[in-house]
């Protein structure tokens, strides 16, 4: 077992992480630097790099606190996106909670999507939302490949692509939305 974090610690934490996210949720994340975060939560440079390391550490940590929110939702939270419910409603629940949660925190996803070639879907989260997606696109079609209509559906979630659409072809959230719930209530073809 660790020591207790001390008082000033755990303040200079929250004060650090309250600043992230006031800058990453007005600003790209990749136009804040660890200097601007600092001189917003009060405290040196150092102390940013200490507690987390790099504004990909700092991304992570900001956006950590949301993931686990949307995920308690889906794991424990009342129908249609918590457990039980009618399986066509239940996905179409999923699909806009995981929407929402892209559009609120695109900048954050953006700054995590190319730490790697396959960064947007080997991270703990991404797992667990795509085999969520895939168990109740099962659900919805039983018999169809689920595990590849999740990953293509949850490809259609990615940050850029979600940016890409609204901003250079001017598609609206709602047009976006309603493209989604389309894709998954098609089928894939068994060969």
């Amino acid at each position: 077992m660790g020591r207790p974090e001390r008082a000033d610690a755990a303040r200079n934490r929250e004060a650090i992480l309250a600043a992230a996210a006031g800058l990453f949720d007005h600003r790209d994340a990749g136009s804040v630097s660890l200097n601007d975060v600092a001189a917003a939560a009060g405290v040196g440079k150092g102390t940013v790099f200490r507690r987390f390391g790099d504004r990909t550490g700092l991304v992570q940590a900001v956006l950590e606190p949301r993931v686990r929110a949307l995920r308690e939702a889906v794991e424990s939270g009342p129908p249609p996106l918590g457990p039980g419910g009618e399986p066509g409603a239940s996905l179409h629940r999923y699909l806009d909670a995981l929407l929402d949660f892209v559009w609120a925190n695109r900048g954050l996803i953006r700054a995590l999507e190319h730490l790697g070639p396959d960064a947007y879907y080997a991270n703990d989260a991404s797992r667990f939302w795509v085999a969520e997606l895939a168990r109740r696109l099962a659900a919805v079609h039983p018999g169809d490949d689920a595990d590849y209509l999740a990953h293509a559906v949850f490809t259609a979630l990615r940050a850029d692509v979600i940016d890409y659409l609204t901003d250079a072809r001017a598609m609206s959230p709602e047009r976006v939305r309603a493209g989604l719930h389309r894709l998954s209530a098609g089928s894939v073809p068994r060969p």
